[in-house]
């Protein structure tokens, strides 16, 4: 028993002098290296930095150029009217989940300046809760244009519903709005009439305008993402005579091309950057009404303008996966029908970009030697970084002046630096799940008209 034990305590012994070498080897190694190791490593977060700062000014002072190109070069596009007779069979969809909204975007339609026998209103209703449905349903017994569809299910989410409202569509054109959108009374005899006009069009998208615009921050970022696209992207796209995109609602499309595309992608988070994509890709052409607006909500909560910020960056980023390389190499597009590629994809490299510099920067700074700190080189260096990299801001700036709402500046600066920091890591995060990916879940947001008359 003794000889055991003994050698039980002999190879405990040999262990733990072994683990002692080993640390005594790391411990001074480290101490011998760790700084040529933290330079090292320093010198890599340094240069990364900096690759993707300089990066990030170029492209957001190119936005700029493009702020600047638009106050100068105005819109030659002239809406021409359409007599009566000439008027195709529209449908109208409203898809709705769980929101009595629907019902305000509806009246809003029933007042159309268009023939009456000559479109139609469908409501989509995957409403979970009974009650909405049975106001959907009363709705639609008091007037003879509106109809309901159901599928007892929000499977496929908006798109599935779209799928699902197709089988019942009789127009020739179609007409989407999300339910919180409120058109005007002559929103579908303009939206429709570039049709008419021109047979080529496959789709057709209106400006949105932000109705509660100054609720809070959060809507105040929730409407500045609106007016950055429709102020200056849908416009610079109008200007070069380039393809432009759809945006989701208040857009028009023509039935016969979406069946023969393959319709709706059931699922997908922003089907209609999908299908603007592949309208592209198929040499279809895409008309912006920059004159013809349709109200709509911001979102009024940080939770809810987060959830609808990931879930677009995973959409466009998903859609820019199944489409980018096909439309980037084929023979039969030009340059100028590629760049409403780019500048979608530009807009999610920007707020990578912005979270990759808050990332390198700070791994930067804890890997630097140490030192005293220099406080005035500190803010001085980093109040120039945010003036060399605030081209966004600034051609956010511009679009505001573009939409007239030059007094709202301050507050768009404002919620930019204290909402909008929230925005960007969340944004992120949509981007990394879309390209690794993950699967992303749709979110109902609230929307005011869902509490309420028109917002």
């Amino acid at each position: 028993m003794n000889s055991i034990r003994e050698y039980i305590i002999f190879i405990f012994e040999l262990i733990f002098n072994f683990y002692e070498m080993i640390g005594d080897y790391v411990y001074t190694y480290f101490t011998d290296y760790s700084r040529i190791m933290l330079d090292y490593m320093h010198n890599i977060f340094d240069l990364t930095f900096y690759i993707l700062f300089y990066f990030t000014i170029f492209i957001t002072f190119s936005y700029v150029v493009i702020g600047i190109y638009l106050i100068f070069k105005k819109n030659k596009y002239r809406e021409k009217p359409v007599k009566n007779k000439d008027l195709p069979q529209v449908t109208i969809q409203i898809p709705t989940y769980n929101e009595l909204a629907a019902l305000n975007c509806a009246k809003r339609c029933l007042n159309f300046d268009y023939p009456k026998d000559k479109y139609e209103i469908i409501i989509g209703d995957d409403s979970s809760d009974k009650k909405i449905s049975q106001k959907i349903d009363a709705f639609a017994d008091k007037h003879e244009l509106v109809k309901v569809t159901r599928r007892g299910t929000n499977k496929g989410f908006k798109p599935g519903n779209l799928i699902h409202m197709l089988k019942y569509t009789k127009g020739d054109y179609i007409v989407i709005f999300d339910s919180d959108f409120l058109p005007g009374k002559d929103f579908l005899r303009r939206i429709i009439a570039p049709f008419v006009h021109d047979k080529k069009v496959s789709a057709v998208q209106a400006r949105w305008k932000t109705k509660n615009f100054s609720k809070n921050l959060s809507s105040v970022i929730g409407g500045t993402i609106p007016i950055f696209t429709h102020y200056l992207g849908l416009p610079f796209l109008n200007r070069i005579n380039s393809n432009k995109f759809i945006a989701g609602s208040a857009e028009a499309i023509k039935k016969k091309d979406l069946i023969k595309l393959g319709g709706w992608r059931s699922g997908a988070l922003t089907e209609d950057i999908e299908y603007s994509l592949k309208l592209t890709l198929a040499g279809k052409k895409i008309i912006y009404l920059e004159d013809l607006y349709c109200e709509c909500e911001a979102p009024f909560t940080v939770r809810d303008l987060s959830k609808q910020q990931m879930r677009w960056a995973y959409g466009v980023i998903t859609a820019l996966k199944i489409y980018f390389k096909k439309i980037i190499f084929s023979r039969k597009l030009v340059f100028k029908d590629k760049i409403n590629t780019f500048l979608l994809l530009s807009g999610y490299i920007i707020t990578l970009l912005f979270f990759m510099l808050s990332v390198t920067g700070f791994l930067s700074i804890i890997t630097h030697r140490p030192e005293v700190v220099n406080w005035g080189k500190f803010i001085s260096q980093t109040t120039l970084n945010i003036l060399l990299t605030s081209g966004f801001l600034l051609t956010c700036s511009i679009t505001f002046f573009l939409a007239k709402k030059v007094k709202d500046i301050p507050k768009m600066l404002f919620a930019s630096f204290s909402v909008g920091l929230v925005v960007i890591f969340v944004v992120t995060y949509g981007i990394l799940k879309a390209v690794f990916g993950r699967e992303m879940t749709w979110f109902m947001l609230k929307k005011q008209g869902n509490f309420s008359g028109d917002v």
